[in-house]
């Protein structure tokens, strides 16, 4: 079961924008708890099974901890006192701001992986063309960057092997990193000057272009972004309800 199937790309953007907008305006656990909860109990019925989500969603387990311990170490210090030393001063506000931190960076971050999972760059491109009438060169340029990632780690793994051919596979170090990476910009750069002539030989820098594909909304796409409106504002208000809320600059 997909409750995302059939969405336009653009609604699920706009979905996210309105899920996570609203807990940019306090830093407090509730609110946060809230959506990241919802997030994460609604994701399989979005596609996004438990064992998919931790695949996806493990970069963000280890920048929480790390920006909640930086902020129990250089937060504003307040309250009672636990540990002092130099720069470091872990208080009461100091840890309360580090767990909210570290729920915060989850509940926007979680929700990225489940709405912007398997996205077709195409079907992106039509909408945000179509339905938000953005300039049809940024959309086309846009799109064919995404799609040619695949292909730079192509091009990364081909100079890797050419270098384990002459002998420097063994070879580490920054050096070594350094000029994988001048090579792979060197491909890029060859890569993206083809693309980029092929494109305007096609006709892809005309003024006024045409589209394959019609991109629309449909009352599926409503219904996603009212529930995402709803969520986000819901969270916030639960947190004032509970005395939780703590508007974003009052340390």
């Amino acid at each position: 079961m997909n409750l995302l199937s059939g969405v336009n790309p653009v609604s699920r953007v706009l979905a996210l924008a309105l899920l996570t907008t609203p807990l940019l305006l306090s830093v407090d656990v509730v609110s946060a708890a809230v959506v990241l909860v919802a997030t994460v109990v609604l994701a399989p019925l979005c596609g996004v099974g438990p064992l998919r989500l931790l695949r996806r969603a493990w970069p963000l387990l280890i920048a929480a901890p790390l920006a909640a311990v930086s902020m129990a170490l250089f937060g504003n210090p307040r309250g009672e006192s636990y540990l002092q030393f130099g720069l470091f001063h872990v208080t009461d506000n100091s840890l309360s701001l580090a767990a909210a931190i570290l729920v915060r960076v989850l509940a926007i971050g979680v929700p990225v992986v489940v709405l912007m999972v398997d996205i077709d760059p195409t079907e992106l491109g039509d909408g945000l063309a179509q339905v938000l009438r953005l300039p049809a060169r940024f959309v086309v340029a846009t799109i064919a960057a995404v799609r040619l990632i695949g292909l730079l780690r192509d091009d990364l793994a081909g100079l890797r092997r050419a270098r384990r051919a002459r002998g420097l596979a063994d070879r580490t170090g920054p050096r070594y990193l350094f000029s994988l990476a001048f090579g792979l910009l060197v491909s890029a750069l060859r890569r993206a000057g083809k693309l980029s002539t092929a494109m305007e030989a096609r006709g892809f820098g005309a003024t006024e272009r045409t589209w394959a594909r019609e991109s629309r909304l449909h009352p599926r796409d409503g219904a996603l972004l009212v529930v995402s409106a709803l969520l986000g504002v819901g969270a916030i208000a639960v947190a004032v309800w509970t005395g939780h809320f703590r508007f974003l600059g009052v340390g």
